[in-house]
């Protein structure tokens, strides 16, 4: 794919348990209302505003929708099919463009861990860039000590190919790289499939992930 290749408007997408809908002005109450909590934003990018502003919410969407117009990025806000029907996490996608090792971000109310939803999402919208964008790789990072993360990356079948300094909300830190490719993925995906996974056993849940 071309690095400078814009996005397609961003899609509904469903799983299970989940709406995954373009993100939107009405998505401002729920975010800074579940936002704010260092859970969340510790291992976010250091440019995200800490102490949370008033107006935190209404800048981030209004800065979301930009990106999303001029084809620069997808966000959607993650609604459960069951319980509150508002955002209760969100979740971007970017085209690779050579320079940032980050091209999906996440992150959901710690509310709502425990239950794989952010797998589960992660793993639609990581279908929805190799099967429909049609891309062959994504990258993505964590910090090191985000370990909830690091199994995430594992379980989709990426490959650690580098470790770097990065600036968090919480400090500088080391951070991982990962590269998945559409065929590991794909690969992965089989082989689970194949394999009977226990019944109380839970994909591994990260509250929050780096996207810049």
């Amino acid at each position: 794919m071309h690095p400078n290749r814009m996005m397609p408007p961003t899609p509904m997408l469903e799983t299970q348990r989940l709406i995954l809908r373009p993100l939107g002005t009405q998505d401002v109450p729920a975010i800074q209302r579940r936002f704010p909590r260092w859970d969340i934003v510790r291992y976010l990018d250091a440019k995200v505003p800490w102490p949370y502003p008033a107006d935190g919410a209404a800048r981030y969407v209004a800065n979301c929708l930009g990106s999303m117009a001029r084809g620069a990025r997808s966000h959607w806000a993650l609604v459960p099919r069951r319980g509150p029907q508002e955002a209760i996490g969100l979740i971007g996608l970017k085209p690779d463009d050579g320079i940032c090792f980050s091209q999906c971000g996440f992150w959901i109310d710690p509310e709502f861990q425990g239950r794989g939803l952010m797998m589960e999402a992660l793993d639609r919208v990581t279908r929805y860039a190799f099967d429909d964008l049609d891309w062959p790789h994504l990258w993505s990072t964590n910090a090191q000590e985000n370990q909830p993360s690091r199994r995430i990356k594992e379980r989709q079948g990426a490959r650690l190919v580098d470790l770097v300094i990065g600036r968090h909300v919480g400090g500088e830190t080391t951070h991982m790289v990962w590269l998945l490719t559409r065929e590991s993925w794909t690969s992965t995906r089989q082989s689970a499939r194949r394999k009977a996974r226990p019944a109380k056993s839970r994909p591994p849940e990260a509250t929050a992930e780096a996207f810049t």
